[in-house]
């Protein structure tokens, strides 16, 4: 069964002055749907995260939440809660007082805020910090406070501003698994802002790559990964080998001037591509069995591979494996066919960034 449509922004644009953060941005999200949106900084993902929630007013198009035309109201009149990086906890507050703040407002019963207290709590893994004050606890603790003082207001949506980014590496990546967890358990739509590639690629269900107030590229994080749709998403997410090269005929395209078999067609005779080739989908072979050879100029140890730098063709190749090539020996290298991701060149910086089409 096909999942509801939830949030369409429409038309969406953004300009601080002169300057335009967001550019005619289309983008509808999904009920009970995980959606990162993923950029460098300065991209317009935070803005169009705070044009969901209320807290800024596109100049041109729409916000439609659940059918109803929300672009001019409030934050506080949207079933929607916002989780910040910089968690915004009040200090001289208990954690039971925290929670409960938003409750008051709306005169909930005694009975009924003990009881969402304790809910939130248990749902957060942090059951009899009632009493606690925000100061004694961890950042990861505080940071689930935030995000239990915004669950117990039902939200249908939960927008989430990178708030792991003041995490230490560990403490991130067990509240990333918290907030799957949170998100299976609780039914409702999460909105995600990052930079961090690895926690888009954990976490979400969708991932829209953003731009220069762009969107570059949405799809499973499997299809940004395996299938970028252009040289930027490639470059952002992952490492890869971003290299010129040329499409020959349906089938061939030629790296360095070798010609590599590959997936690929449709992209006409003699055409300039970009080509993606990604570290763990090299194999590094007998000089004679590759099809090009050249030597290993580097060597590092991953724990899980070796990383290894290889010269050929005038290029040095960026080589993901388990196997080790010590620096200084010949190699060729070979890749699968389906491996190679051919891309149009951009014929514009203008075009580069608006590349993305629905």
């Amino acid at each position: 069964m096909e999942q509801k449509k939830l949030i369409d922004l429409v038309h969406i644009t953004k300009r601080y002055g002169n300057n335009v953060v967001i550019d005619d941005l289309n983008l509808y999200i999904r009920e009970n749907e995980f959606l990162t949106l993923l950029g460098p900084s300065g991209c317009g993902k935070t803005t169009t995260l705070r044009i969901i929630g209320g807290f800024e007013t596109p100049d041109e198009g729409k916000v439609i939440f659940d059918g109803k035309d929300i672009t001019k109201l409030p934050p506080n009149e949207r079933h929607l809660n916002t989780v910040f990086q910089k968690y915004a906890l009040f200090t001289h507050m208990t954690i039971a007082e925290n929670i409960a703040f938003g409750l008051k407002i709306k005169k909930k019963s005694k009975q009924y805020i003990k009881d969402k207290i304790k809910y939130a709590l248990k749902l957060v893994n942090l059951d009899g910090y009632e009493n606690r004050m925000p100061d004694s606890l961890s950042g990861g603790q505080q940071q689930r406070i935030a995000i239990a003082r915004a669950i117990v207001n039902e939200p249908k949506v939960l927008l989430l501003d990178e708030p792991l980014g003041a995490l230490d590496l560990k403490l991130r990546q067990d509240m990333q698994y918290e907030l799957i967890r949170l998100k299976n358990e609780l039914g409702i739509t999460f909105v995600y802002v990052t930079h961090d590639q690895e926690e888009a690629l954990t976490m979400s269900d969708t991932i829209m790559v953003m731009n220069q107030g762009y969107i570059q590229q949405i799809g499973t994080p499997e299809d940004i990964y395996n299938e970028p749709e252009n040289a930027f998403v490639a470059d952002f997410i992952g490492e890869s080998n971003i290299l010129d090269a040329v499409m020959i005929k349906d089938y061939t395209v030629r790296i360095l001037g070798v010609d590599f078999p590959c997936d690929s067609a449709g992209f006409g005779i003699n055409k300039p591509v970009d080509v993606v080739i990604r570290p763990e989908d090299i194999d590094l072979v007998a000089p004679e069995e590759g099809t090009i050879s050249g030597q290993v100029t580097s060597l590092i140890f991953k724990g899980v591979h070796y990383e290894m730098e290889v010269l050929a063709g005038g290029y040095e190749w960026l080589v993901h494996s388990t196997d080790l090539s010590a620096v200084g020996t010949n190699v060729g290298i070979r890749v699968d066919p389906y491996d190679i991701q051919v891309m149009n060149k951009p014929e514009s910086k203008d075009e580069e960034a608006a590349n993305y089409e629905e």
